[in-house]
């Protein structure tokens, strides 16, 4: 989901914005897009525009890293994020091991390596157009994502159905321009095992040159 063409368009986040995270209602939990309440869990965002889901994505791989966690990104498509923007979120690249798989095959064996090492707090899978993860591999990933409290992000295109009945979370990313050069993107959650679904979080970014 991250095609050279899109690397111009990846938002940086200003220091004033908000978190994206909910008030939880009654008996509830909070509403949150961080790794602390999706370790354990396989978790799908989606995006018909890949910077809003990059955007997002890299957000969660610093919040994984500030809670002390190694995170892997693992590249299924030939493609992979711009390092210079995903430098403006703050990461540390020192504790973040990419993978350029290339197929969805490789993808997903390089996924259960990192997560049964036991060595990663996030694995972050981008997956080319209408890739198909087999329920078998879900199944296998869900166990070792559990085993080692480790949380296990698919990025994936379009707003279809979704990879499937194993996934604990699945939102959808959007980007809308809200004043110039910033913008907000919000993930609208549809499926949260945690939680009531149906919520939704924003957060505003200002944007880089290319989007000036």
């Amino acid at each position: 989901m991250a095609p050279a063409s899109f690397a111009l368009d990846l938002p940086k986040p200003l220091l004033t914005a908000g978190q994206l995270s909910l008030p939880a209602a009654a008996g509830e939990a909070p509403a949150r897009w961080e790794f602390a309440a999706l370790a354990g869990r396989l978790v799908e965002l989606s995006a018909a525009h890949a910077s809003a889901a990059l955007t997002l994505a890299l957000q969660l791989v610093g919040n994984a890293q500030s809670a002390g966690e190694t995170v892997a990104w693992i590249a299924a498509q030939s493609s992979l994020f711009y390092p210079p923007d995903a430098a403006t979120h703050g990461l540390d690249f020192a504790a973040l091991v990419v993978v350029r798989a290339g197929t969805l095959r490789a993808a997903l064996r390089a996924a259960d390596h990192l997560l049964r090492s036991g060595g990663f707090g996030l694995v972050c899978v981008d997956l080319a157009a209408d890739a198909r993860v087999p329920l078998a591999a879900q199944t296998r990933l869900l166990g070792l994502a559990r085993k080692h409290a480790a949380a296990l992000l698919f990025l994936t295109q379009g707003a279809g159905s979704g990879l499937g009945s194993l996934i604990s979370l699945r939102g959808v990313a959007e980007r809308e321009a809200v004043a110039p050069h910033r913008f907000r993107c919000r993930i609208k959650v549809s499926k949260d095992r945690a939680r009531a679904s149906g919520w939704c979080a924003s957060r505003v970014y200002c944007g880089p040159p290319g989007l000036r």
